[in-house]
């Protein structure tokens, strides 16, 4: 690489934390508290008037959301909905309170990964600095896990699409995080789990991309791609290379004389040829061999 690391950039759901129970029953009971506290409040809501036809509130919120990636949160749109409704002037400190007791049902459904902390630790002691960029529809949910979870003491920077506007891969985000650590794209990594969010908005904007695949829907790049063959095609194509971590997430194998875009090559070998690729440059199934990962690239630096 041609400039030294200095910022990791990662994501947090699926990434740093993962969901333990499948997420309708999660979010109907989140539902059934967010229209419990706006009727204690004053406001006697239905549930069905605030999920619009949806299963759930949340639901309703993601359905509406633009593909532009500008991110309304959840506080503008339970405020416009209510409105419609007959209730134009709830106070925000009770929007506020009935939305942290919704995310607080979902947010005991988040837990850490069993590497999580001591990866970040490493990180830490390996000089890098940290930074938390995150797709969440309410700013102070991802505050909140952040918190629930330790992490607040290793991250220099949390950024999150509610709190900027912008949701990755949006490359306003990215921009941002950047500015905020006056560094220049190739003094960064981006770590997640979702190739279109993390690994296409890293690679956008020039920043090195590593893809996590233990809570991917697939861990294998070419059936991923077919999966999300949609998103994939509206991405941006052309050919990165890639360091299979999950195998060679070590200084020897990083520094193989093998070619790795030769393996990522192989590995999207899709059968319609048709499908740009969303190619990250680094593929993990775990967040322990990262910081083996980062040392190998130090040693290929000139």
């Amino acid at each position: 690489m041609d400039i030294p690391i200095e910022v990791i950039f990662l994501d947090l759901g699926s990434t740093l934390i993962y969901a333990q129970e499948p997420w309708p029953p999660v979010l109907a009971r989140a539902d059934q508290e967010l229209v419990r506290c706006l009727r204690q409040a004053g406001f006697p809501i239905e549930s069905t008037t605030l999920s619009g036809g949806f299963d759930t509130f949340l639901d309703a919120y993601y359905a509406q959301r633009g593909k532009d990636n500008v991110e309304p949160t959840t506080f503008v749109f339970l405020r416009d909905m209510l409105a419609e409704n007959g209730y134009s002037r709830v106070p925000d400190p009770i929007l506020r309170r009935a939305l942290g007791s919704m995310y607080a049902v979902a947010e005991r459904n988040w837990y850490v990964e069993e590497d999580a902390i001591s990866t970040l630790a490493s990180l830490r002691e390996d000089g890098y600095r940290l930074g938390l960029i995150s797709n969440t529809s309410d700013d102070n949910n991802v505050h909140a896990l952040v918190d629930q979870c330790g992490f607040r003491p290793f991250f220099d920077l949390i950024l999150t699409s509610a709190g900027c506007g912008y949701r990755k891969p949006h490359p306003r985000i990215f921009q941002i995080a950047l500015e905020q650590f006056s560094i220049q794209p190739g003094q960064a990594v981006m770590v997640g789990d979702t190739l279109e969010a993390d690994i296409a908005g890293a690679n956008n904007v020039g920043i090195y991309s590593v893809w996590i695949t233990r809570r991917a829907e697939s861990s294998d790049p070419s059936t991923a791609l077919r999966q999300n063959f949609d998103t994939v095609r509206a991405a941006s194509a052309g050919t990165l290379p890639i360091r299979d971590g999950k195998l060679k997430a070590s200084a020897q194998g990083a520094g193989s004389g093998s070619d790795p875009s030769t393996v990522l090559r192989q590995a999207l070998d899709i059968s319609s040829g048709q499908v740009p690729a969303i190619q990250p440059k680094a593929v993990i199934q775990a967040l322990s061999v990262l910081p083996a990962l980062l040392a190998s690239l130090r040693q290929t630096s000139p």
